[in-house]
């Protein structure tokens, strides 16, 4: 399938912003390309994952269920022992992959350097699957790239500024060795909504004028936290809750909204030049966590028309999970109730008449988390270019730009949020088990927040 990608310019930020409303090429990126590496002689293509939560292994399963050729899970990678052994136990349960599974103890590996254990078990061709907190990614995506290995890894893929420009020089490196590399973006992997890209790019609903997103439900997971109440230090407690700490993931507004906010641009084919937008914290209980309680984000494309995104993470209230596009000619549903079934759809009128349908994707659409791994695999095993990276961090800036937005309550750009100096967590790649943790919390046991109009300066936000 195609994935359309709007794109701005690698060298220039200026070129950033020019590009931001132009309708790109999508999925594989242009570039010089060297020889291609076969995945061991047997043609078994290895996996090894680094970060054995839920989403590492979920998508652990998902690569080994692919169908085009032999595949094999061979290491593993986290800091904490017990999650890469309930991970590597659930992995096993499972009949469908068991046999794909093969990490004996001592292709299992525990610290902050285990990932590059984990990676030097594979031989150049094969897959490092990274679902680390993504504050990590640039770390290990680099490891990767020296190893000659290609690359899955969750998103977001940065959580700043500075993280965004190393991910992008990182993509061109990527291109340059011909390796291939899927991000998490699954949205993009959807047929129904591939199928409504196409309508809406062919004209069926006119000029897309507005554009709406929704995820509002209750707080979720590590996201919301109280203080700590185990044996961990503060950085591995920090890890543990990633969600709930900006330097480690960008906070649940970069790890929520991502999906909903890519796959609005990905209707529109272009990324928005500009952010402005609002938040704060209501019912906080023994929360201590960075994160506020609602988001409201208007994001602006260079033609002038809007995405406007309502995020809240508060139990009681009306949730609604789903993506809208308003047309001159009509209305289309992005999304309906989540990432997947999509339940694409499009109307006559701008209202949710089901009498005023005029198409509707197939009920039966094929699972995108599964689909993004059949396209990575076949594109590695018929060599053709295949590269996300690129647009991986362009979708991760334009979802920072809005949260920074709302966490100092100006209006920020593109431009702006590119060139901006503040990294939440610089010497990530130090990190050992006796470092101290990026962020400390005060006196009352609770940690920095964001303070929009009191600071207002682009460079921080809590």
């Amino acid at each position: 399938m195609s994935q359309n990608t709007p794109g701005f310019g690698n060298t220039s930020r200026r070129e950033f912003v020019k590009n931001a409303g132009r309708l790109a090429a999508a999925g594989a990126l242009m570039g010089v390309r060297l020889p291609y590496v076969h995945a061991g002689e047997d043609n078994t293509i290895q996996v090894a994952l680094i970060g054995c939560g839920g989403r590492g292994t979920g998508a652990a399963q998902n690569a080994l269920s692919v169908n085009n050729g032999p595949i094999k899970l061979v290491a593993m990678a986290d800091v904490f022992p017990k999650r890469l052994e309930d991970s590597l136990s659930n992995l096993k349960k499972d009949e469908k992959i068991a046999a794909k599974v093969d990490v004996p103890r001592d292709r299992q590996f525990v610290g902050f350097h285990a990932y590059q254990r984990a990676m030097d078990c594979l031989k150049p061709g094969d897959v490092a699957l990274f679902a680390t907190p993504p504050a990590f990614r640039w770390v290990h995506f680099g490891y990767a790239i020296q190893k000659n290995l290609n690359v899955f890894m969750e998103k977001p893929t940065t959580v700043d500024g500075p993280s965004t420009r190393k991910m992008l020089k990182l993509a061109e490196e990527s291109v340059a060795k011909n390796l291939k590399v899927g991000v998490g973006l699954m949205c993009r992997h959807c047929q129904a909504r591939e199928e409504l890209h196409q309508r809406i790019q062919a004209g069926e609903m006119g000029d897309i004028i507005l554009m709406r997103a929704y995820r509002m439900h209750g707080p979720l997971g590590s996201a919301f936290v109280g203080p700590q109440g185990d044996d961990l230090s503060e950085l591995l407690y920090q890890i543990k809750n990633f969600h709930a700490f900006l330097w480690a993931s960008g906070g649940c507004y970069s790890d929520f909204y991502i999906h909903n906010i890519d796959e609005c641009c990905w209707m529109k084919d272009g990324w928005p030049v500009k952010a402005s937008g609002n938040g704060g914290r209501h019912y906080r209980g023994n929360y201590v966590d960075q994160n506020f309680d609602h988001y409201t984000t208007e994001f602006t494309f260079a033609d002038g028309s809007k995405l406007l995104l309502e995020g809240r993470n508060i139990a009681g209230c009306q949730d609604e999970f789903a993506s809208y596009a308003h047309g001159s000619k009509g209305l289309a549903v992005i999304s309906a109730s989540g990432h997947t079934p999509a339940k694409c759809r499009i109307y006559k009128g701008q209202n949710l008449d089901d009498s005023q349908i005029a198409w509707r994707f197939s009920p039966n659409e094929p699972n995108p988390y599964d689909l993004e791994w059949e396209h990575l695999i076949d594109a590695i095993r018929s060599d053709r270019p295949y590269n996300e990276a690129k647009r991986g961090a362009e979708a991760s800036l334009v979802t920072a730009m809005g949260r920074m937005a709302c966490h100092t309550g100006q209006e920020i750009t593109l431009e702006q949020m590119l060139a901006c100096e503040h990294e939440f967590a610089p010497t990530v790649d130090q990190l050992t088990m006796d470092s101290a943790a990026p962020v400390v919390h005060r006196a009352d046991g609770k940690y920095p927040i964001p303070m929009p109009g009191l600071v207002k300066k682009r460079e921080y936000e809590g």
